[in-house]
């Protein structure tokens, strides 16, 4: 009888070990989401003050200096706000090189930093260096028709109070 709980003492050792290695060695990696949102729609004017003026005199945007501010509130969290931008630039601007598109999207995204390098592995165009501001990260790719995307990882709480220092309202 001894020898028999002996056997399955060494048996239930063995497979509880197995089983607790077989759990440390395969962890599930979290599904990290890549786009999350529009972060905001950029594109070429020739009168980007008179542009912003027409937006706000007949369809009713709140108009800053930048363009205007979406808010929302995150469906995953029906507490925490989100904005989008709304921008015209002069239609001269350098910014949306390489591309020579009028216009350029801006994705919200949840990991800056992982999604470039998963893009790097991918052989997606990367354009430059992750810049980080107070109100979130910032990278910009092209797309394979050429046009440049620029990813952001918001700080909506930050980029809320930047609105509120500059007296910008957001259209609701």
């Amino acid at each position: 009888m001894k020898r028999f709980f002996f056997i399955v003492s060494i048996l239930s050792a063995f497979c509880m070990g197995y089983a607790f290695n077989a759990v440390k060695n395969n962890k599930v990696e979290p599904a990290i989401k890549r786009v999350t949102g529009i972060g905001g729609i950029f594109f070429k004017s020739k009168d980007p003050q008179k542009m912003r003026a027409w937006y706000a005199a007949h369809l009713g945007l709140n108009t800053n200096e930048y363009g205007a501010v979406f808010e929302w509130y995150q469906g995953a969290d029906s507490t925490k706000k989100g904005f989008t931008q709304w921008s015209p630039f002069n239609h001269k601007t350098a910014y949306f090189q390489p591309s020579e598109k009028d216009f350029m999207i801006n994705f919200r995204v949840e990991n800056l930093e992982y999604l470039i390098a998963e893009l790097k592995k991918e052989g997606v165009n990367v354009l430059d260096e992750i810049e980080t501001f107070g109100y979130g990260k910032f990278a910009h790719i092209m797309d394979i028709e050429g046009n440049k995307i620029e990813l952001w990882q918001p700080d909506d709480v930050e980029y809320e109070n930047l609105g509120k220092s500059m007296g910008a309202k957001t259209t609701k």
